[in-house]
């Protein structure tokens, strides 16, 4: 897959990735996937998305080659990879914060470096492709088990950990109400993961009718189209007793529809990094003292944001990027015991040469599709 400018993607040839440091691995890929943050590359909202990037920070694959200081995989390995390029020594990684790792994108002060994204995240060859270079293969890839179906194993690379970690940066307690804006493959899945910490009602606002009809299917949550609604957050107030929601999860990001305001400041006149509308309606929607968790991206420089009503509030704000090896074992335990079922997340099935018709389907949101994987 080769990135040619906004809406242009097209498959190329491109030489063989090599070995370029004793620590790497080069993989053969069985299954990639296009994510949500992929179209916000496609869309060039991203800076420094360059034209001849390879997208896709979600893959699993067959280890075809490894350097000589490769210790913990071996030729013929399935692995699933983790979105983050995380050395696993530095202060960041020794903490489990693999999302925030201090070498694999040093120019960065913020984020860490990311398979297939902007240069801003390390300019890093992605996963849409048939091979890859996987630095500090010791650290990340992690052999799928036997009895695992690649599906899920390629949905534990971001999406679950992604879902799971904005649940956990809620800090859900017992009997709380969460809210989740956003029903794509991660406010879904972060909707179902939040029932693991025990609340009494997950609600999810979206605006296009087939994704709700799925969140309430896949995650048994409750799910009403914010275009229906005069006011979200006045809905949400009603619908709370007038307290607000204990949690407010937003897993849009940069390209949030229902504000004309951020849409025309941040995706069209690209004023602001993005719409922060979802951020926006979490800010007001939350109760006082409550906490919102932010999965959703958005990139430099800044948003137009409500931070006074968070310090009037007392508003708790938590946001990263998912720590996913930190969070694997758990997370491969759940799927093998039936509490999770990635794969279900999985609409489309295309093969990579015609990546154009893919990113097109998932972008213009056609034929009900919620997640495509890409066939080599």
């Amino acid at each position: 897959m080769n990135y040619r400018g906004p809406y242009r993607v097209r498959t190329v040839e491109k030489p063989l990735p090599q070995i370029l440091h004793p620590e790497d691995a080069i993989i053969r890929v069985t299954r990639s996937c296009i994510c949500g943050s992929d179209l916000h590359l496609y869309h060039g909202m991203v800076p420094d998305t360059r034209v001849g990037s390879t997208f896709g920070h979600e893959f699993t694959g067959v280890v075809e080659e490894i350097g000589p200081l490769v210790q913990n995989l071996k030729v013929g390995d399935h692995v699933l990879v983790p979105f983050n390029i995380a050395c696993g020594k530095c202060n960041f990684c020794k903490q489990g914060l693999y999302g925030n790792c201090h070498e694999s994108n040093p120019m960065a002060t913020a984020v860490g470096g990311i398979f297939g994204y902007s240069h801003t995240a390390g300019g890093f060859d992605g996963g849409q492709a048939e091979y890859v270079r996987v630095p500090y293969a010791d650290v990340g890839p992690t052999v799928i088990p036997p009895d695992m179906d690649p599906d899920d194993a390629v949905l534990l690379t971001d999406v679950v950990p992604t879902g799971y970690q904005a649940a956990e940066m809620g800090g859900i307690k017992e009997g709380d109400t969460v809210v989740v804006f956003g029903a794509g493959p991660i406010g879904i899945m972060a909707a179902r993961c939040a029932w693991f910490f025990g609340p009494a009602r997950v609600i999810i606002i979206d605006h296009i009718d087939y994704r709700l009809e799925f969140a309430r299917n896949y995650a048994k949550c409750e799910a009403y189209n914010f275009k229906e609604m005069a006011d979200p957050v006045l809905f949400l107030k009603k619908a709370t007793d007038w307290y607000g929601a204990d949690v407010c999860i937003d897993c849009v990001g940069c390209e949030a529809e229902g504000n004309t305001l951020q849409t025309l400041t941040g995706r069209i006149m690209l004023m602001q990094a993005g719409a922060a509308t979802a951020l926006q309606w979490a800010v007001n929607s939350v109760k006082k003292g409550g906490i919102v968790s932010v999965v959703g991206v958005y990139g430099p420089p800044f948003n137009f944001a409500p931070i006074g009503n968070v310090m009037n509030k007392g508003i708790t704000i938590r946001a990263n990027q998912a720590s996913v090896k930190r969070l694997l074992p758990k997370l491969i335990d759940h799927v093998q015991s039936g509490r999770l079922n990635p794969k279900e997340l999985i609409t489309h099935r295309i093969l990579l040469k015609d990546v154009p018709d893919a990113y097109r389907l998932f972008s213009s949101k056609l034929d009900n599709c919620i997640k495509t994987v890409l066939v080599p």
